[in-house]
């Protein structure tokens, strides 16, 4: 199902501007000994300027104007242990990070096995690490501590999988038909027949 996550990210980022290359599929071996298909993806966008800083860690829709280049590491969440349980408290998603991202950075950001660690590092010098995680610590001590912690390995930014099911179901529009990506035609049927609706937007005195 990597693929399915894979198209996800893929569409994300193509309505957000970017040109987005596969990098990479990998194998990640998990601790219950489960192996996984992984991909990493690198994302561009020209329109973005040279030097354009990102105004935080935790990276929301809104923040796409400022982010030019980025190798994107993706952790599936419907291969992985990530359950709601898990979803619904800061404490286990923290853990979870920690067993889960953290302990396995380097497995998302490998090297081309045909280049030198130099060549590689040379090829992508100043684009950004950036994590598509299944979930992010809503507490703000654990989340601070996560932060830490992922910076730590080198890891830019994160985005949660949720902020890209909300952009793409704010971009879908019913009346128009996506033929070419089967992604896109799933949310728009699913829109068309009310089984989900666009998210609300938080309306502020």
């Amino acid at each position: 199902m990597a693929g399915f996550d894979e198209n996800i990210v893929r569409e994300y980022f193509e309505l957000n501007g970017f040109f987005v290359k596969q990098l990479r599929k990998h194998v990640v071996q998990s601790r219950k000994k489960q192996l996984e298909v992984s991909s990493d993806l690198v994302v561009f966008n020209p329109a973005v300027a040279e030097g354009a800083t990102l105004p935080g860690f935790q990276l929301f829709s809104s923040d796409m104007s400022n982010l030019r280049a980025a190798v994107i590491g993706i952790k599936s969440w419907n291969t992985s242990t990530f359950t709601p349980a898990i979803a619904k408290s800061s404490a286990k998603v923290a853990e979870f990070l920690k067993r889960e991202v953290i302990a396995q950075r380097e497995l998302y950001f490998q090297s081309h096995s045909d280049r030198t660690e130099d060549e590689a590092s040379n090829l992508y010098a100043g684009y950004l690490k950036i994590m598509v995680i299944p979930g992010f610590p809503s507490n703000d001590m654990l989340r601070a501590e996560c932060t830490e912690l992922l910076r730590e390995k080198g890891i830019d930014g994160v985005i949660n999988f949720s902020t890209l099911l909300e952009n793409l179901l704010r971009h879908v529009a019913v009346n128009h038909s996506y033929t070419k990506s089967e992604t896109l035609q799933l949310l728009r049927v699913l829109k068309l027949y009310d089984m989900v609706r666009e998210p609300q937007m938080t309306l502020f005195p």
